[in-house]
């Protein structure tokens, strides 16, 4: 009997316990932020919004190809540079390790331009950094995503992200 109120005992409170490991789940309701259909073009912006707004780094991995590149202009360094899937996730992961808060707006489509199967969209944001309740940043700019899938039936994935920001 005590082998039973024992075992009873650790799963109520196991049940209880918050894996610290883990991000909070939401329904997404109380910021008004919930995942979107991949399988559109508005789905991709809604769900790297969620993916920002919750940190979460499944949800922004699943928006890119496995031939992903990033690029950007460097101001300090006045030079052009791109870097591939693996080092934007770990870079996209330690960004969402270390602030308070991120807060991704899209604004309107600026440009799209292709087929069912390949997608140039440029779209302009807004994003607020938190990094702390006194250090804040904002910036703005446009993002020229290439997007792409295989099929109809498929999710759109971002092949190419271009930043093109302020920040």
């Amino acid at each position: 009997m005590k082998k039973i109120l024992l075992f009873l005992v650790a799963i109520i409170t196991l049940y209880g316990c918050v894996n610290p490991f883990a991000p909070a789940i939401s329904d997404g309701e109380s910021s008004g932020v919930t995942l979107g259909d991949q399988r559109t073009v508005e789905g991709v912006f809604q769900n790297l919004r969620f993916a920002y707004t919750y940190k979460d780094t499944l949800t922004y991995g699943r928006l890119l190809a496995d031939d992903f590149i990033f690029s950007y202009y460097n101001f300090d360094q006045n030079a052009d540079k791109s870097f591939g899937r693996e080092e934007d996730v770990r870079a996209t992961a330690g960004l969402f390790q270390s602030v308070d808060n991120l807060d991704l707006l899209w604004n309107g489509i600026i440009t799209g331009v292709g087929d069912s199967l390949t997608m140039d969209v440029r779209r302009s944001f807004l994003l607020t950094i938190v990094y702390s309740p006194g250090d804040v940043s904002t910036g703005q700019g446009d993002v020229i995503f290439r997007l792409k899938r295989n099929s109809v039936e498929e999710v759109w994935r971002i092949q190419r992200w271009q930043d093109v920001s302020d920040f």
